[in-house]
């Protein structure tokens, strides 16, 4: 799900704490070493994501950020923010030539450069907390 988080709606704060929980709290936050990523170069989005990103040669931006079900995607097209949510279940991470998130018939591709790598310890703890969750949620006996 997509939403424009430009302005604050209250119903917004809901529909993500519905589908991937609410924010961590500080001392998660501090367990955790931080639930964000730095800004990252969009270089491609599916074609149903086309409508949000900018039209002209500019530069994409997103980052990340960790929830305790998922993770939001946050895009900025000029002055809009738009914000993709992301349970675990449906979250597909691709290390090829930079990375891509997949999820919902969607995708966005970030640019393999410095900030990339930059990055590496925030995806990480990306994969961790999916593997936990994984673990936590799995329906198959052991």
């Amino acid at each position: 799900m997509i939403l424009n988080t430009t302005h604050h709606h209250p119903e917004h704060k809901k529909i993500i704490a519905d589908l991937i929980g609410n924010p961590f709290s500080l001392v998660q936050k501090l367990k955790l070493g931080g639930i964000g990523s730095k800004r990252m170069i969009i270089d491609e989005v599916s074609p149903n994501m086309q409508s949000i990103m900018n039209l002209v040669s500019d530069l994409n931006y997103g980052n990340i950020e960790m929830r305790p079900k998922g993770i939001l995607v946050m895009i900025n097209k000029g002055l809009k923010n738009f914000t993709w949510i992301i349970p675990y279940y449906q979250l597909v991470i691709y290390k090829t030539n930079g990375s891509s998130i997949h999820a919902q018939g969607r995708f966005v591709h970030f640019r393999n450069n410095t900030t990339l790598k930059e990055n590496k310890r925030f995806f990480d703890k990306l994969l961790d907390q999916k593997v936990k969750y994984d673990q936590e949620y799995s329906s198959l006996p052991t």
